[in-house]
């Protein structure tokens, strides 16, 4: 997106997108519930992107994204959904507290950041073995505070039986 709009816009667009689902409708008062707002914030809110041609309204009517609208709502949940994977599967942070911290955070990655992050995510998921032990290891230094000594060992092996595949002139 070249434009970014601010952090309670985006907020806003997103909750639109999510409350109106498939009927791409919805009111003040269900996206006033759905964020925990005040309805005359909404309806603020409902005017500035109005005015910006994000979304249509009529007074006391329902609201609608436009196209350009949806797809910025698109892009910011697609941002919360992956910085949320990678906090809670790749980190280990707990759901509630990842959910409130990819809120905050998907405003202020840029593209390249964001299709990074999309890529790493991907990378370690997808991992044809399943799990990467070294994101295991992870998971055992959060909970133990050092390493997992077997682990390490294996590590080791690993790191020098690469090094002499790699170095055959310099084995010891």
């Amino acid at each position: 997106m070249a434009v970014r709009h601010s952090a309670s816009l985006e907020d806003y667009l997103e909750a639109i997108m999510l409350v109106a689902g498939k009927t791409n409708k919805a009111t003040v008062t269900r996206i006033s519930q759905s964020m925990g707002v005040k309805k005359p914030s909404v309806s603020s809110a409902i005017t500035k992107l109005s005015e910006l041609k994000l979304v249509t309204h009529e007074k006391y009517g329902e609201i609608s994204l436009t196209d350009k609208g949806k797809a910025i709502a698109r892009d910011v949940y697609h941002r919360h959904q992956a910085l949320r994977r990678f906090l809670t599967e790749i980190l280990s942070v707990d759901v509630e507290t990842a959910a409130e911290d990819a809120c905050r955070m998907e405003h202020y990655l840029s593209s390249t950041s964001m299709q990074r992050l999309d890529k790493f995510i991907e990378f370690v998921m997808e991992c044809p073995q399943g799990r990467p032990v070294w994101l295991e290891g992870f998971n055992y230094y959060l909970k133990h505070g050092y390493r997992n000594p077997t682990q390490m060992i294996a590590c080791a092996s690993s790191c020098d039986a690469r090094n002499a595949s790699a170095n055959p002139d310099k084995i010891e």
